[in-house]
């Protein structure tokens, strides 16, 4: 068999994630004698009572249950929990290396406060104490609304007590951080009127669309994704991949499109300019079930034709006209969007564009589609009881500017609050509370961002490890590990049905930490009035148990529940737009048909080349860094020693005199970094990549100083649809260090 270059490439990188997603090397870290004993941190467990317990991993926002054994009272293995409907049995390396988090060096072990500049331990009634004097004292000067928070998630029963507390005290400034989630949520409400999570029967599809969406590399729920990867193998259906560089996932697809980076959205177009010029669409969904087609349909015809497209994406017009025909022959074909693991909310005319193409197909809510999940509605509270401060406060607009009249749909803009901080004299936020976040290293322009943070006289961290948020904020008020708490987990993201795991502790906590819930709770009370009122719970666990009500039982003895019953809304009930009906074009907001290719910043004469960056399934780049097992397993090509390698066209790097292996420097409008060059043949010419979640400041040795962190070269790149951060590369040159 002759096997050109590229098909090479695939093949080798087909096998390379295979091998890594199998459970062959997984089996050998079955015992903790295998790997967790090589860190000096982690003793040999003593003979004892081997016991299993059941819970959820909350490490990433895939909701996997696990299986955990236990020696004694000491942890020894974690494993995918066997007929989860999320993973069943599943689990992903950063889940196998739980344990090294439990008994891991970069716990923080007790309250702290800093105290010129040097951290020191202090009591939970202290600590505690500092805290609500600081909203005592800004509450009685009127205000509240300068105390803000930042949260991974909105959903459950923590992130709803911290809302709830904010909402009491009368700061509207409860902020969620940023993802894919934030388009694909405003998409489904503007096309289709509801407010949903969006779900992807991806198993029963025919045929996968990918716009870079990372199957490989932990987009959404990974594990979910890999396994419905498989069911879609095993009927022989097909998965394409469009993006400038040959991922791991792009190497397991059928094809790999490579397009100009930023261009997806207009390839969406191109495709459905020749399904609809074609008569190649589902025709009963959209006369009986959809609006403003034949507005979306001329600006699609009139402004995307294939050869247009072709010099836009730098996807051949032939390529174009056969994908959009193969895609519109599928039984069940399936579009979907979102870079790499998804992390940043893109644009959303991209998602909008994407999210047609499902409605030409009319596989919206059916078997092998797009689904519209209904937001998690188990917790029923009390109302609260709002005193003049409080209402006050509630009515001062979002510092983030969500909701503004510039940005009516945006529920949380946190890629716009370190501008507005650095912009003003004094920071409009005097208190910033920071629970499972670590924004100084996830958002983008992390200087900036430092910045900012640096203008705030109060940060308050809940984090159980010592990332860089934790490490510069000035008091510490550490949660128990996720192995050490109760916590509710309302949903796995992406999966087409709604599902509540639970967390449950499989082990006393270790040190003097304390569930944020119940730290929540406490400062409630002790700042009395309407907001103690608002907090009847004696803890967290009451909180949790009467939240659940009926489900608590079922999650307890399951570890989930789900319904089994759900489908989604047929089309006749499914939209709840003005129209009633799928609308193609919105009129709150001009976002479609138009769209317009965001560009990366920099001036191109100075900087000629464009940066991405990429996703792994061996380094994480949210809330947890990568622990010991992840950053030891990492391959060749990515680390070496301390640099991180760039990957870079041997076409490019002759033009500019790069050596593979050579090193060099790597520049942006934002800053520079030392790195590595390594030649490879699959990313397009005049693109240049690097991995995501190194660069860590904080943590330990095995992840501090390790490469450089992708966010602190690109910049924000504001969506003027939406506002959000829709930054997918920025311009940069690579020069001989």
């Amino acid at each position: 068999m002759k096997i050109d270059r590229r098909s090479f490439l695939a093949f080798v990188l087909g096998g390379a994630a295979g091998t890594a997603l199998s459970p062959l090397p997984w089996k050998l870290t079955d015992d903790l004698a295998i790997w967790t004993q090589n860190w000096p941190w982690t003793p040999v467990p003593q003979d004892g009572e081997v016991t299993y317990l059941n819970s959820t991993c909350t490490l990433c926002p895939g909701g996997c249950g696990i299986r955990v054994r236990k020696v004694d009272e000491r942890v020894v293995n974690i494993e995918g929990m066997q007929g989860h409907p999320v993973n069943d049995g599943g689990l992903c390396t950063l889940g196998l290396a739980g344990v090294q988090l439990l008994y891991g060096p970069t716990r923080v072990t007790s309250p702290m406060k800093k105290v010129n500049g040097s951290w020191r331990k202090i009591s939970w009634d202290a600590a505690i104490a500092e805290v609500v004097e600081k909203l005592s004292d800004l509450r009685a000067k009127g205000l509240p609304n300068t105390v803000a928070c930042i949260s991974e998630s909105d959903r459950g029963t923590v992130a709803e007590l911290f809302n709830r507390f904010l909402t009491v005290y009368g700061s509207p400034n409860f902020i969620r951080t940023p993802s894919i989630q934030d388009s694909y949520e405003l998409a489904l409400y503007l096309t289709q009127g509801v407010p949903a999570m969006a779900g992807f029967d991806v198993g029963n599809a025919d045929f996968i669309l990918s716009f870079g969406s990372g199957f490989i590399e932990g987009w959404e729920s990974p594990v979910y994704m890999f396994k419905a990867n498989s069911k879609l193998r095993d009927h022989n259906g097909r998965m394409d991949q469009v993006e400038p560089r040959l991922s791991k996932t792009a190497a397991k697809s059928d094809k790999w499109i490579a397009i100009n980076p930023g261009t997806e959205g207009a390839l969406a177009l191109g495709l459905a300019h020749v399904i609809i010029k074609e008569n190649l669409y589902n025709r009963e969904f959209v006369a009986a079930y959809s609006s403003g087609f034949e507005a979306h349909k001329k600006i699609v015809i009139d402004g995307y034709p294939p050869d247009i497209v072709a010099k836009i994406t730098g996807v051949d017009t032939a390529t174009i006209t056969a994908l959009a025909r193969d895609f519109a022959g599928a039984r069940k074909p399936l579009a979907i969007c979102g870079r790499g693991k998804g992390k940043t909310p893109g644009s959303l005319q991209e998602f909008l564009a994407v999210h047609t193409l499902n409605a030409l197909m009319g596989n919206i809510n059916k078997a092998g589609g797009i689904w519209a999940v209904p937001e998690p509605d188990y917790i029923s509270w009390p109302e609260l009881g709002m005193d003049n401060v409080a209402s006050t406060g509630m009515q001062q607009r979002r510092v983030d500017g969500a909701g503004s009249d510039k940005y009516p749909h945006a529920r949380y803009l946190l890629n716009r609050l370190p501008e507005v901080i650095n912009s003003s004299q004094d920071s409009p936020i005097q208190m910033l509370l920071v629970a499972s976040a670590n924004p100084r290293y996830t958002l983008a322009d992390s200087q900036s961002v430092a910045k900012a943070f640096e203008k705030i006289p109060l940060v308050v961290s809940f984090s159980s490890f010592m990332d860089e948020t934790t490490v510069n904020a000035d008091m510490i008020l550490p949660n128990h590990v996720y192995l050490e708490r109760y916590e509710d987990v309302p949903a796995a993201r992406g999966f087409p049905k709604p599902i509540i795991s639970l967390a449950q502790a499989v082990v006393d906590p270790l040190w003097n930490t304390r569930h944020s819930g119940d730290v929540i709770i406490q400062i409630a009370k002790q700042l009395g009035g309407p907001i103690a009122d608002a907090f009847h719970w004696d803890s967290y666990h009451a909180c949790l148990e009467e939240s659940l009500a009926d489900k608590w039982d079922t999650l307890v003895e399951k570890g989930y529940w789900i319904d089994e019953e759900f489908v989604a809304a047929d089309w006749a009930e499914a939209f709840e737009t003005e129209s009633g009906k799928f609308e193609f074009t919105s009129k709150e907001i001009d976002a479609l048909p138009q769209y317009n290719p965001l560009k990366a910043k920099g001036d191109e004469t100075f900087y000629p080349l464009v940066l991405i960056p990429y996703d792994s399934m061996r380094l994480t780049d949210g809330y947890i860094g990568s622990p010991p097992f992840l950053v030891k397993s990492l391959e060749a090509y990515i680390l070496q020693t301390n640099d991180v390698l760039v990957e870079v066209n041997p076409t490019t790097a002759k033009e500019y005199g790069l050596d593979d292996g050579s090193v060099a420097i790597l520049r942006t409008p934002k800053g520079n970094a030392r790195v590595k060059v390594q030649h490879y043949d699959g990313i397009m010419p005049g693109v240049i990549a690097m991995p995501r979640g190194l660069g860590h400041s904080a943590y330990d040795k095995f992840l501090a100083g390790k490469g450089a962190n992708y966010n602190a070269l690109i910049d924000v790149l504001e969506d003027p649809a939406s506002g959000y951060d829709a930054a997918w590369g920025i311009r940069a040159r690579l020069a001989k260090a």
